[in-house]
């Protein structure tokens, strides 16, 4: 799962949306036509890895580890989930190559296809009683195909959104994007929650699972049109050629601006490791140590995802009053203070566990909604179409891949604390990655 987004680091210009639409041309678009490509776009994405995400609960255990206890049965699905978080960076470095050779249109064509096809081909897949250990190598290698696709679906949508921004409301730009999040999740939740609710166990695991993943085909169909009507657009071209923004090799920008790569993935970390968290974490540990209905905590997730959607919209109003880089990190330290009450919560009634969903989901949204492009200016203007998309990768792989893998492991064994310095971790490295941001500035 996923979920997927990804985190859009954005570029940001002096145009503003005036400028923009006096160069409108017949094959121009314009900055209302970005924003909805942009949450199409990210939406499907992380609808895909939400619906593996839920699977690794639901589903994954019993299908593909009948053989092991119900928690090491999850954990091997959250061991497969990561993979995908692993084979990002190297999505986004072929497919920039991919890109200098034949162009965006083609790259962007290719990613989607090869993220649709690995979800859809997870809804055929046997059974562990079936097919053996072909059926979890199968898993395997179509997790790994979703994560290079999602490495090569970084289109620059959100840098050209924030192009076309005026410079009092950049915070607002960047968050159109991190609205495909919640959006995701809405709806890859609401198909697991009507199936599991309606269907007997038996029918769920033999053919009800398989639905959300066939849809997520349907899905990525209607993105690739919807984003292809952009990214081959003569506005978008020249804007990108305007500010150097090329697809330079991954090779090349490690050498040369390497150490903003990282600035840049850490310094959202905080949020990445929350995304998680409030996410597939809890719906597994309340289905191995609680009698919750699934269909109730997925109900609870789904009323959370809708007051993330609006906590991610306050977001962009908050930072353009007092700074995106402020507000970040004024987001971790609230991280933080919720890190403490989080084993308090969950290990506690009905209604901690509620607050911790809901609490959770509107924290993920105030800091998600800001947490792309806070430092991407560090970098110069040839390097930041690449760099931004790494920053994302790693800020994905460093902050959330091994999030549900590590908190139910350690939680299992040592308890819910574990929880809290896994979420306290991220927040020492964004406050950390901020402060040395702020230091580069100041010495430059």
């Amino acid at each position: 799962m996923s979920s997927s987004s990804s985190m859009a680091l954005p570029v940001y210009g002096h145009e503003s949306e005036a400028s923009l639409a006096r160069a409108h041309t017949d094959e121009d678009v314009t900055p209302s036509e970005i924003a909805v490509g942009v949450i199409i776009g990210r939406s499907s994405e992380y609808f895909d890895f939400f619906v593996f995400g839920i699977a690794c609960v639901l589903v994954f255990p019993q299908l593909l580890f009948p053989f092991l206890s119900p928690l090491a049965g999850t954990l091997a699905a959250f061991a497969i989930f990561s993979l995908a978080f692993i084979a990002r960076p190297f999505g986004t470095a072929l497919f920039m190559a991919v890109q200098r050779r034949w162009g965006r249109g083609t790259k962007l064509t290719l990613a989607l296809f090869l993220l649709g096809s690995s979800t859809v081909s997870m809804a055929l897949l046997p059974g562990y009683e079936t097919a053996g250990v072909a059926a979890i190598a199968a898993l395997i290698v179509l997790r790994i195909g979703q994560g290079v696709a999602l490495g090569g679906s970084w289109d620059g949508l959100p840098s050209l959104l924030a192009m076309a921004a005026p410079k009092e409301r950049r915070g607002w730009y960047a968050m159109v994007g991190q609205l495909g999040a919640p959006a995701g999740f809405v709806l890859a939740a609401s198909l697991f929650a009507y199936l599991y609710g309606q269907l007997t166990s038996e029918e769920f695991l033999a053919w009800g699972w398989r639905y959300p993943f066939c849809v997520a085909f349907a899905i990525n169909v209607v993105a690739l049109f919807a984003r292809l009507r952009l990214v081959v657009g003569q506005s978008y071209a020249e804007l990108l050629e305007e500010k150097e923004l090329e697809p330079i090799g991954a090779a090349q920008l490690m050498r040369e601006e390497g150490g903003n790569v990282f600035l840049g993935a850490f310094a959202a970390l905080a949020s990445f490791a929350l995304f998680h968290v409030v996410t597939i974490f809890p719906l597994s540990w309340i289905s191995l140590y609680s009698e919750r209905s699934m269909t109730e905590v997925l109900g609870v997730q789904i009323a959370g995802a809708f007051l993330a959607a609006c906590a991610v919209m306050l977001s962009g109003r908050l930072a353009d009053r007092i700074g995106r880089r402020n507000l970040l990190g004024g987001m971790a330290v609230l991280i933080g203070l919720f890190s403490l009450a989080a084993p308090w919560l969950l290990d506690g009634s009905v209604a901690g566990s509620n607050t911790f969903l809901l609490l959770g989901f509107v924290l993920l949204g105030l800091s998600y909604g800001q947490s792309a492009g806070t430092v991407t200016a560090n970098f110069s203007s040839h390097y930041r179409y690449t760099g931004a998309a790494l920053s994302s990768d790693l800020a994905w792989l460093f902050g959330a891949a091994f999030a549900p893998l590590v908190a139910l492991g350690l939680s299992a064994r040592f308890g819910l604390g574990a929880v809290s310095l896994y979420l306290l971790s991220g927040v020492v490295c964004t406050l950390a990655a901020l402060r040395i941001n702020r230091l580069i500035e100041q010495r430059s």
